[in-house]
This record gives C-alpha cells, structure tokens and sequence, in this order.
C-alpha cells in the first residue's frame, strides 16, 4: 500500500509541475509529450486532486480557469481510451449526460444558423436564420438549469469529500458561459442596428468562444467530473441528488425514469443519527435543511432586515423579533395576549378577516403598506400550514423598504468602506 501512495504522489507532484510549466508559458507540445513520456495515462480524479492542490498551493482558480481547456488537451488523449462507466435510467449521471447529447445537439444547430447568418449577403436577407439563432438560443438558455444542480447538487456532496477543485474552477466556466448566452442573445435581438459585416463579425466573435467553452465544459464534465464523482459518491447521496433534482428542473430533456439510482434491495438504510448528532452540535434543533442551535435561530431571527411576529392557531402572540430598529413598538407584555387585543377596535375586523381566510384556505397572504415618520413601510402577513395543510399559525412581516424603491441601476461588487 505504501508503494502505491508514494507513486500516487510522485503522480501528483510530476502532474503539478506539468501544470505549471504550462502557466509560465511552456510549450504545450512539449508538455503532451513529457506526460506521454512519465505518466501515459491519468484518472479523472488525479486531475481534480492535482487542480485542488494547486489552487491550494496559492494558485488562484481563474488562473486554473483560463487554461482549463489547455489542461484537457494535455490528458485529453489519455481521457479519450477510458470507457465511460455505464449507468441505468434514472441515475443522476446518466441524466446529466442525456441533458449534454440534448445540449451537444443544440450547439450544433446554433453553428449552421450562424452559418445561414453569414451566407445570407445582407441584414434584411438574414432575418429568418436570425429567428431561427435565437430559437435555439433559447433552447441553450436552459443550460443555467444544468449548471445550477451542478453548482448546488453535485458540488455540495463532493465538497463533504473534501473534493473543492471543480467547484471553484467550473463555476466561474459557467458563469463565463451564461455571460455568453445573454451577449449573443443581445446582439441576436439588435442585429438591425448592425451593418451586414459589422453584424457577422458581432455575431462570431461572440458564438465562437461560446460554442467551443459549451462542448469543452461537455467534455470536461462526462470524463473528468462524472467519472470522479462515481468514483466518490455513494449511494444514498446518489439517492439524494436524485430526489432533489425535480425541484431544479431539467436541461432540454423530459424528466427521467423515476426509479431510484439503485435497485430498491441495495437501497441504503436511512441513517438513525440526528444531522445535528452527526456533525458534533448535540444542542441543534433539526430542521426541514439543515439544523441550528437555538441561539443560532434566535441570532438569526434579531438580525434578519425585517420584523417578524407570531401568532398561533388560538390567535395568541406567540413570538416577535426584537430587531434593533423595530418599526412597530412590541414588548414582551405581549406575549401570551390575544392577537386582537393587540389592535385598536377600529380595525379588530379586519385583523379578523385576514385570520378568518387563512385558515379556510382562501388567502395565502395579505399585504399593506403605509409611510409615517419618513418611512415607506411595507406590511405583510402569511398563513402557516403543516404538510397536511392543517393551519398553524399566521406571521406578520413588516420591513422598512424606503431605501430599496430607490435603488436604480445594478451593483454587482462590495462597495468599499
């Protein structure tokens, strides 16, 4: 075993160095050739260990991410003579690479309507395969579906491997990618503002890049990351992306087989211990995602930009937030008080009315809102129903939103301080 490891991490420290010649701009024949020479061949999980401990060494992931597709090209050939394990219907694998052949597919269709595009002669001529571009744009636009339970399916339970490679180099591809889509679908939609020449060299030098970082991140994907995940993943967490992907959605395909990633005999046993147990938090209440300990939930409770008050099935004050800057006064004589008693008489009826409807079912949220003090102030109450649809209880936000009706524009970086 020992002799094992350490050739592992001879692998691994010849893989590193090859990497980084690349980066400090070595020959990438030369590199081919010297990893032909020393290795022949790599896994798809020598090659995310071999990313990870770059960027771990302090190599930062966008440096990793502008020469992704160079890094393939390197091991492509050995990639290329390994067979992809097969996988049943329903696996979240094998959906995955049904939604790439369907997104393969559709890349293909968008090259011949860019090409239609440039054989048209003039901007009045090229109108139809336009249509036609931005159609399958269209289809492409799901691919935010496909990346999106990348990002929070697959990446979260390979992270619990301690695998964190593809989701710090992969992310920013994706976003690389959708930035990609919504630039094309702009000057798809604005192709008349353009002379005929002006229009194809637009068009082109926005899809060429565009196409080939979808079919690498393909590739990237069906012999690098699906393999590694197999490799890392069990069962039961194959049996919980699976049962968590409806929710997200599909990438240009119907939903799959519903039978289970495994036969239902293998099925894994739903473990016994408490979320809270396993990960060391004994005091942690479990909840629906996740769990937290009650200082946490009350911590988060006073700190969240909104006012929060509870009122139970029998219409008694249950609970309030006491956020810093409380818009409406409520101390903690209210507790226990009926709801209505809380209201001058002017407007008992109506605080009737909304409780009446939420629990008959007829209304899942009322709304006001007021300015007093300076303030627009936004007012809304909601129904809390069981899984059984059983009324529990009604919760009353209430939020300052002066300062948000007048955010214009976008900001997209932390403002400095």
């Amino acid at each position: 075993m020992s002799e094992y490891i350490n050739n592992r991490e001879h692998r691994q420290k010849v893989l590193k160095r090859l990497i980084r010649n690349l980066h400090e701009g070595r020959d990438l024949g030369e590199v081919k050739e010297e990893f032909r020479k020393l290795l022949r061949d790599v896994s798809p999980t020598e090659i995310s260990q071999m990313e990870q401990a770059l960027i771990a060494e302090g190599l930062p992931p966008e440096q990793i991410q502008e020469l992704c597709d160079v890094h393939v090209q390197i091991f492509r050939e050995s990639l290329d003579k390994q067979a992809p394990p097969g996988m049943t219907p329903g696996h979240p694998v094998h959906t995955f690479r049904a939604e790439n052949e369907a997104v393969a597919k559709a890349v293909e269709e968008l090259k011949q309507n860019i090409a239609q595009i440039g054989a048209a002669g003039n901007t009045d001529a090229a109108a139809e395969p336009v249509q036609q571009a931005q159609e399958t744009l269209n289809k492409l636009m799901q691919l935010d579906t496909h990346y999106l339970r990348k990002e929070n399916l697959l990446f979260p339970f390979l992270e619990k491997h301690g695998v964190t490679g593809p989701s710090s180099v992969m992310w920013g591809i994706h976003n690389d990618i959708r930035d990609g889509l919504k630039e094309l679908r702009r000057v798809l939609q604005t192709y008349t503002d353009y002379d005929f020449p002006a229009l194809v060299a637009a068009i082109e030098q926005v899809a060429n890049p565009l196409t080939t970082a979808i079919t690498e991140m393909i590739y990237k994907e069906d012999n690098i990351l699906y393999p590694m995940a197999l490799e890392k993943l069990s069962d039961a967490e194959w049996l919980a992306i699976k049962e968590q992907t409806p929710e997200m959605g599909y990438c240009l395909i119907e939903p799959p087989d519903a039978r289970p990633p495994v036969a239902e005999k293998e099925r894994p046993a739903v473990m016994e211990e408490k979320p809270a147990q396993m990960k060391g938090y004994p005091s942690a209440l479990p909840l629906d995602t996740g769990s937290m300990t009650p200082k946490e939930i009350n911590l988060l409770l006073k700190n969240l930009p909104v006012d929060i008050t509870f009122v139970d099935k029998d219409d008694t004050v249950r609970y309030f937030s006491q956020t810093e800057e409380r818009i409406f006064v409520r101390t903690p004589a209210v507790i226990g008080r009926e709801v209505q008693n809380c209201h001058p008489p002017a407007s008992v009826h109506v605080v009737n009315r909304i409780l009446d409807d939420f629990r008959q079912g007829h209304r899942d949220v009322a709304e006001f809102w007021i300015q007093m003090q300076g303030k627009f102030v936004h007012i809304r109450y909601f129904p809390l129903r069981d899984e059984n649809g059983e009324y529990v209880g009604t919760i009353e936000v209430t939020q300052d939103v002066t300062s948000i009706r007048e955010l214009t524009g976008q900001r997209r970086l932390l403002e400095e301080k």
